[in-house]
């Protein structure tokens, strides 16, 4: 079976981020759409997969609305 091509670096710390707020996908969705924002519980769910490409402006609206540094979106490099 061919494994899947990432797409993003950032999508498990978003979903890590998300979820230590206690927020669902749809919460989240929600706090995007009022920050002007149009983002779609799919792509939300796309990004945490890592199947859908994270632009610049959309990595600092994440961490925005995370309230977290955008550079703490990306994983830590191994030591």
């Amino acid at each position: 079976m061919k494994e899947r091509r990432k797409m993003n670096m950032i999508g498990p710390q978003v979903r890590k981020f998300r979820m230590q707020r206690g927020w669902s996908q749809p919460k989240m969705v929600t706090r995007c759409q009022l920050s002007g924002w149009d983002l779609s519980r799919e792509s939300l769910a796309k990004i945490e997969s890592q199947l859908r490409n994270v632009t610049d402006i959309e990595i600092l609206k994440l961490g925005e609305i995370l309230e977290v540094h955008h550079s703490a979106l990306f994983p830590a490099a191994p030591q």
